[in-house]
C-alpha cells in the first residue's frame, strides 16, 4: 500500500481498499452463541434439543446473510489520502464520502484485539478535532500492522515539528507496580460482575445453576456451618479471586507499556497484551492532564494519570484512551505528568477553601449517608423487630465519626490556583483529582450555585474545555472571588460582563 501522494503532477491518489480478513473479522460474533451451544451439549451430555438445533440453523443463516452483506461493504469501502486531506468512501446504496482536513486530524489510535492480531490486521481511528462526541472520528477496520503504521505516520505529518533535547520516553512499565494493581473497588465489585455475566450466559444456555449438584451441596454446607467462620472465609475468597483477577488485567492491560513522545509533537502511549493498543496525541491538542489519587489506591501511595485531550471520541472512548499511566507510585504518577506536560507538575501550593465548604460536606454525609441508613433500619424495627431498632442506633453512632472523617478528607483536598500557563484544581476524597489544564484551552466558563450554597456564599466555577470531560470544576469557592479568578485564569472570556457590575471592582481590585 501507498498512502503518499503521487508524484506525478496532476495525477490524483488512488483509492486503496481494506484488508481483505475484515470478512473474518466480521465473523467474530459467532463465538458467543457457538460457545452457549457448546456449553449446553457439555451440560446435557451431548444432548442437544430442537431449540438448540433450531438456534444452529439461525446462526447458519445469519453468517451466510451478514458474509454477504459484509463482502459488499467490504468491495464498496476504500480510503485515500490527498495533499491535504483523509477521504473514505463508503456505502452500498447511497454513498457517502468523507474528507477532513489533515490538519485537523488529531489523534490516531491503533487497535487489535486477540481476533486481529491473529488475522495480522488492526483498526485504525483517526480523531479530528471537535471529535468529542464521536461524530468526526474516522475509522477503518481491518488494515494491516504495517499499512495501519505507515497510514498514521503520513496522517500526523502535518503538525508542526520542533526539536528537542529531552529525552523522549517519558514513562515504560515497571512490573512492581503490581503491588497496586488490587487496590481498587473492583477487586470486590468485579468478581460480583464477572459471576453476573457467567450466570447470564448459562442462563442464556439453558442451564439452571441452581439445579447443578456442585452448587446445591456448596450452599448446603455454608448454611450448616458456623456463619461466623462462613462470612469471613468467604469475603476472604472474594477478595482472593478479586485480586487474582485484578493482577491479570493489569497485565494484560499494560504488558509492554511505553509513553513517549516520538517527535517534539506527538505522544503515544503502547500497551497490552492480547488486545493491543497504541494511541497518538498532538501536542497541540494536548489541553493539560488529571493526576487521579482513588480511595483506596491513594492509601498505598499511589496514582494514576489521564491526559485531557480533544479528539479521543465520546466519553466512553475517553476513558479508555486517554490513560497515560497505570496504578503507579505518586512519585512516578508525578513525574509522568510534568513529563507530558514538559514542565513541572504545578501541584503545590494551591489555595484553600472557605470554612462553608466543610460544613456543605458534613451535611451532606450526613443527609444522604447516616439518615437514609438510619431511617432503612429503625422504620422496619418500629413495624417488626426491636432488634433492627438497635442496628439502627449502631449503625448512627459508626456512621457518623466515618462521614465526619470524609467530608474532612474531601475538603483538604480541596484547591485552586493559577501556576504559569496552567489552570489548577484539586477535589475528591473516593477519586481525588488534580487537573492542570492549559489556561489558553479555557473556552467558557459556568457559574453554578444551589439556594444552599448561595446561602453560605459558595460558587462551582466549570471551566469548558473541548477535551477530557469537557467539563473541569473548581468547587465550592467564595462567590466574590470566582468572578477575578476566571478572569485571571482565562482572559478575554469575562471581561465584557464585568465592564458595567461590581464584580468589576473585584476583579480589579484582586489583580492589584
Amino acid at each position: 500500500m501507498t498512502t503518499a501522494t503521487p508524484s506525478v503532477t496532476g495525477a490524483p491518489p488512488r483509492w486503496h481498499r481494506l484488508d481483505r480478513r475484515t470478512l473474518l473479522v466480521h465473523c467474530g460474533w459467532m463465538a458467543a452463541p457457538l460457545g452457549s451451544l457448546t456449553l449446553t451439549a457439555l451440560a446435557t451430555g451431548g444432548r442437544i434439543g430442537t431449540g438448540a438445533w433450531i438456534t444452529l440453523a439461525s446462526i447458519a443463516a445469519a453468517f451466510a446473510v451478514l458474509t454477504a452483506i459484509g463482502s459488499v461493504r467490504w468491495a464498496r469501502t476504500d480510503y485515500r489520502v490527498t495533499g491535504d486531506s483523509f477521504e473514505v468512501r463508503s456505502g452500498v446504496l447511497t454513498r457517502r464520502t468523507r474528507s477532513v482536513p489533515l490538519h485537523r486530524i488529531r489523534t490516531v489510535d491503533l487497535t487489535a484485539s486477540p481476533l486481529h492480531r491473529l488475522l495480522g490486521v488492526t483498526v485504525l481511528r483517526a480523531g479530528t478535532a471537535g471529535s468529542s462526541d464521536g461524530g468526526g472520528e474516522l475509522s477503518l477496520e481491518a488494515l494491516t500492522t504495517a499499512d495501519a503504521e505507515q497510514l498514521r505516520t503520513v496522517l500526523l505529518a502535518r503538525a508542526d515539528a520542533r526539536v528537542t533535547d529531552e529525552d523522549p520516553v517519558v514513562s515504560r512499565v515497571n512490573w512492581r507496580w503490581l503491588r497496586y494493581a488490587p487496590l481498587t473497588f473492583w477487586v470486590i465489585g468485579g468478581v460480583f460482575a464477572a459471576a453476573g455475566g457467567a450466570y447470564r450466559v448459562l442462563d442464556g444456555a439453558g442451564i439452571e445453576l441452581w439445579k447443578l449438584g456442585v452448587v446445591r451441596d456448596a450452599f448446603d454446607e455454608f448454611g450448616a456451618s458456623a456463619l461466623w467462620v462462613t462470612i469471613p472465609l468467604a469475603l476472604l475468597a472474594v477478595i482472593a479471586l478479586g485480586t487474582v483477577g485484578a493482577l491479570a488485567l493489569y497485565v494484560e492491560g499494560w504488558w509492554t507499556f511505553r509513553l513517549e513522545w516520538t517527535d517534539a509533537h506527538t505522544l503515544r502511549v503502547r500497551r497490552g497484551l492480547l488486545t493491543t493498543r497504541s494511541v497518538t496525541i498532538e501536542r497541540a491538542r494536548l489541553c493539560g492532564v488529571v493526576l487521579r489519587e482513588p480511595l483506596l489506591l491513594r492509601a498505598g501511595g499511589g496514582a494514576t494519570v489521564r491526559a485531557v485531550a480533544g479528539g479521543l471520541g465520546n466519553r466512553e472512548e475517553n476513558r479508555k484512551r486517554s490513560v497515560i499511566l497505570p496504578p503507579a507510585p505518586r512519585t512516578e504518577a508525578v513525574r509522568t505528568a510534568s513529563g507530558t506536560l514538559r514542565t513541572g507538575f504545578p501541584d503545590a501550593g494551591l489555595r484553600g477553601h472557605p470554612r462553608a465548604a466543610l460544613r456543605r460536606r458534613r451535611t451532606r454525609g450526613l443527609l444522604l449517608g447516616t439518615l437514609p441508613g438510619t431511617l432503612a433500619l429503625a422504620v422496619p424495627g418500629v413495624l417488626l423487630t426491636p432488634v433492627l431498632l438497635h442496628c439502627a442506633w449502631v449503625f448512627a453512632l459508626v456512621s457518623v465519626p466515618v462521614v465526619w472523617w470524609l467530608a474532612r478528607d474531601a475538603y483538604r483536598a480541596l484547591g485552586h490556583g493559577v501556576d504559569g500557563r496552567y489552570l489548577v484544581t484539586r477535589s475528591g476524597t473516593f477519586s481525588r483529582d488534580t487537573v492542570a489544564l492549559r489556561r489558553e484551552a479555557v473556552a467558557a466558563w459556568t457559574f453554578s450555585s444551589t439556594p444552599f450554597t448561595r446561602r453560605s456564599g459558595l460558587v462551582t466555577l466549570t471551566a469548558a474545555v473541548a477535551a477530557g470531560e469537557d467539563g473541569y470544576h473548581i468547587r465550592d469557592i467564595p462567590a466574590d472571588d470566582a468572578p477575578a479568578l476566571a478572569a485571571a485564569a482565562a482572559p478575554g472570556i469575562l471581561e465584557e460582563f464585568l465592564v458595567y457590575g461590581p464584580a468589576k471592582s473585584r476583579a480589579a481590585r484582586h489583580r492589584a
